[in-house]
């Protein structure tokens, strides 16, 4: 048989097919060595000038005949015909799609190499066909255009041809298809398979732990029914304190061990808005809304394999000027200086080397910035600032009340100043230095309340909505007491008994002389200028049993040796620390503090051992042991042990 083909510029095309039959003849030759051949002719004429050419596009012309191959003999026929089922590849427009599955049906290349090479093609041509039908679209509406204007501007009854030369045609189709091109590329539309760009721009992770936790009281030790569960009491119903109640307050348990097996789960999405923001949301259990535990004890949460809960952890939006174009160029100051700004619920924007004084995984709610300027190479000054609020009242406060109480939010304002110091490239110095002011935390005696009318007091929204244990506590209803009942009721909640500015020091010696394995120094001092315990008149807790006196304090420190590898890369890899652990009452707010340590709070005092070992990349060992005795009030004191076993991803 006789092919001829002609085209003009698109000799891509022409290049293609004959690639193409050069291939199919590849193909055929080694498999009929010897048998009936085929006879091709080819011809290629001379690159033409005419008018034929100028119209079609200036091309090459060429003239392939290829002879019939003789047909083989007929097979005999068999006794019987059975159905078989094809397994050749339908045939499509595309030859370039023929091609490759021929070659695959051959044996010439492999049925996986042809899949790939196929949904290529596709995208290719998918691609060009857009580009063309744009480009025509937009080459007729010029020319209509053109014809307008032109007939806007002609004289009556004048007529007038359009031409539109080839090169302004050809320069307006390139032009269509580099903004098609672009645009597939871009939204990711030109490859089925791809993600689109957007999509690219979000992150997931998370992590899993589980963790058995052993809690052990020593024997004959601790006191019984003398450590009240103040949070218990205050997110609750008020406990009566009158002498005719006949129950017992809350108590927390000193003498009975328990253990139990916990787990946590945390999955996060980050995602770059682009221009320096980024957005963020964390989801992770937990067995209750603790802002410092996200651990969910099985078996609890009603038990017999109930479902768990997830909390909404971190949601952010946060603006980053490093990753910004021109962040602070025209601010001559602000120049170098990086600057992030979150809002939200985040990560504790404030440089904390240990958990003395704010838990690891607390979450801060409020607006936050920080930033950061080296001001020498090696030496780098950092700040951070911020808002955070920490109780909002209730709407409707007193809701049983007809004239509603002022409001009495609680806020968080903190600052703090610091540097690091790489000295060496094996030794690093850190330090920093913050303040913190609790605003409107203290409990404060209500005017004179009548439970007999009414449920609620106007300081009842000044005792703490989450509290683990070690501050001091003091009664806030002035409750009024008929003195014709000889056991008037006397139903009380209880707040803390001081203010909080807390001043924070900290500080971190890195040294590195055995990279990867570091050395690192760690400590941590609190102390509450606000502590005045002169202005306590009465008082629930931290006072001495035998002498009836208040010994409550105002400071506390922590000091911890690492050894070991700072990040687990790689199985093998270690670290290993011990500290010890000195925490007054009221040095700072017991909500926020560690969790593990002394089962939680201030008021502690002791020693912690522990270390990490990595199993793989993505997944690591823990094990820790945690030993504290209270320094104030009633006899206390547990040891903790707690094994863990961690993957992230």
């Amino acid at each position: 048989m006789s092919v001829a083909f002609a085209y003009g510029r698109d000799g891509r095309r022409l290049a293609l097919l004959s690639i193409s039959l050069i291939a199919l003849l590849a193909i055929e030759g080694p498999a009929h060595a010897e048998g009936p051949s085929w006879k091709t002719e080819t011809k290629v004429a001379e690159r033409g000038d005419t008018k034929t050419d100028a119209a079609q596009g200036t091309g090459w012309k060429t003239e392939t005949k290829v002879a019939q191959k003789a047909a083989p003999p007929a097979p005999a026929e068999k006794a019987e015909d059975k159905p078989v089922v094809s397994d050749k590849r339908a045939v499509t427009p595309n030859a370039t799609v023929n091609l490759l599955n021929l070659l695959a049906e051959k044996g010439v290349i492999t049925r996986e190499q042809a899949n790939e090479l196929i949904p290529q093609v596709d995208n290719d041509e998918f691609v060009v066909r857009e580009a063309l039908k744009d480009a025509a679209t937009k080459a007729d509406d010029a020319a209509k255009a053109a014809t307008a204007a032109a007939s806007a501007a002609a004289p009556p009854g004048s007529r007038r041809v359009s031409y539109v030369p080839e090169s302004v045609k050809r320069e307006l189709r390139d032009e269509v298809r580099n903004e098609v091109m672009t645009k597939a590329k871009n939204e990711g539309w030109a490859s089925p398979g791809a993600y689109p760009e957007w999509a690219s721009r979000i992150k997931f992770s998370g992590d899993i732990r589980g963790r058995f936790e052993g809690q052990f009281f020593p024997s004959g030790y601790n006191a019984t029914g003398q450590l009240l569960d103040f949070n218990a009491i205050n997110t609750g119903s008020p406990y009566d304190l009158s002498n005719a109640n006949l129950y017992g307050p809350p108590y927390l348990n000193t003498t009975q061990d328990r253990e139990r097996f916990r787990l946590r789960a945390r999955l996060a999405m980050d995602a770059d808005l682009s221009e320096g923001f980024t957005a963020g949301i964390r989801m992770a259990t937990g067995s209750d809304s603790s802002p410092v535990s996200t651990n969910q004890t099985l078996g609890a949460s009603g038990g017999n394999f109930s479902k768990y809960s997830m909390w909404l952890d971190r949601a952010y939006l946060k603006y980053d000027t490093r990753a910004a174009d021109a962040a602070y160029g025209s601010f001559g100051a602000m120049r170098g200086t990086d600057a992030v700004v979150s809002l939200g619920r985040f990560d504790n924007p404030f440089w904390s080397p240990t958990d003395l004084v704010w838990h690891k995984d607390l979450g801060f709610d409020g607006l936050a910035i920080q930033t950061k300027r080296e001001l020498r190479p090696g030496f780098t000054s950092f700040a951070a600032a911020g808002a955070f609020p920490i109780f909002n009242t209730a709407l409707d406060f007193a809701s049983d009340q007809t004239v509603k109480t002022a409001s009495q939010d609680k806020y968080l304002l903190g600052a703090q100043l610091g540097f690091k110091w790489q000295m060496r490239p094996e030794f690093a110095w850190t330090l920093g230095a913050s303040y913190f002011d609790f605003e409107n935390v203290q409990g404060r005696l209500s005017s004179l309340c009548d439970v007999t009318i009414t449920k609620s007091c106007d300081t009842d929204s000044l005792r703490p909505s989450f509290a683990q244990k070690g501050n001091t506590y003091t009664a806030l209803r002035n409750v009024y007491l008929d003195p014709l009942q000889t056991n008037p009721s006397n139903p009380q909640y209880f707040g803390l008994a001081s203010a909080y500015r807390p001043l924070v020091a900290a500080t971190r010696l890195d040294f590195g002389n055995f990279h990867p394995v570091h050395v690192l120094l760690d400590g941590e001092f609190v102390w509450n200028s606000a502590f005045d315990k002169s202005v306590f008149t009465h008082v629930y807790n931290n006072y001495d049993a035998n002498t009836g006196t208040y010994n409550g304090g105002s400071m506390g420190w922590l000091a911890r040796l690492t050894v070991g590898h700072q990040d687990l890369k790689a199985f093998g890899d270690w670290n290993a620390h011990i500290g010890y652990k000195y925490l007054e009452s009221d040095a700072t707010v017991d909500a926020f503090v560690d969790s593990d340590f002394g089962l939680g709070g201030t008021n502690l005092k002791g020693y912690f051992v522990g270390g990490n070992f990595a199993l793989s990349k993505n997944v690591y060992a823990t094990a820790r042991w945690l030993s504290a005795n209270a320094i104030a009030g009633a006899p206390y004191a547990v040891d903790v042990l707690q094994v863990d076993l961690n993957a992230k991803f």
